[in-house]
């Protein structure tokens, strides 16, 4: 089983695109578990169409990105909050071979997927697991949060329980918060710590080998004093 953990919906950068060539293909199902908007800013259909329907602010990155495979708009499917019932979302993950866990607020996420009553079935998945920024921290069983405009202090989260062995965290770029939410997981979880570097890294982790992808900081317990 393959999982992606990435910064952003760009996946035709180089150190992305090397890892990915072999493993994604053009006849390749896709659905996009479009569930990690902001509660405040979508509220009826409309509003989620204006973010993940054709011309929504996310499609083109999302479909796009995946174009460079050959995988086309016609096999990529988005679950829908407000269209879908649990019967029909449930029915969108079986047929996928691709789960696509998008950015927003991995929270929230979760949230919607276990009021669909779609957590049992999202963990037996086989196929290749894809997601950035909410979507990548979302694929570890625990995850932390670094206070930013989102989430104004540190706290730790549950998410889907594929991978438990280290912590994530995304977008790095260095500043005081990040630095003292990673101190503090070192400190308090004692697990190895991976920092992709704001739209410069991410993680592919394989049968439980993690191989990071393009700039990467990786903090362990042990550099704590």
């Amino acid at each position: 089983m393959t999982h992606f953990l990435l910064e952003g919906y760009d996946l035709s950068a180089p150190w992305i695109y090397h890892a990915m060539k072999s493993r994604l293909y053009p006849d390749m199902r896709v659905v996009v578990i479009a569930l990690s908007f902001r509660p405040g800013h979508v509220r009826t259909t409309t509003e989620w169409d204006a973010l993940y329907a054709p011309g929504g602010r996310y499609f083109q990155g999302i479909v796009g990105g995946l174009s460079p495979y050959g995988i086309v708009p016609d096999t990529i499917t988005f679950l829908n909050i407000f269209t879908d019932t649990s019967e029909t979302a449930a029915e969108k993950i079986r047929q996928a071979d691709v789960l696509y866990f998008p950015g927003g607020l991995p929270d929230a996420m979760m949230e919607r997927i276990r009021d669909f009553g779609l957590s049992d079935l999202i963990l037996q998945h086989r196929g290749l697991i894809l997601g950035y920024s909410a979507g990548a921290v979302i694929q570890l069983a625990k995850y932390h949060l670094s206070p930013d405009k989102d989430y104004p202090s540190f706290s730790y989260y549950e998410g889907l329980p594929w991978l438990s062995d280290f912590y994530l965290e995304v977008h790095y770029e260095g500043f005081p918060t990040q630095n003292e939410a990673i101190r503090r997981v070192l400190d308090e979880r004692k697990k190895r710590v991976y920092a992709p570097l704001a739209g410069r890294g991410g993680l592919m982790v394989e049968n439980g080998t993690v191989t990071p992808l393009g700039d990467v900081m990786i903090f362990d317990p042990k550099e704590v004093s």
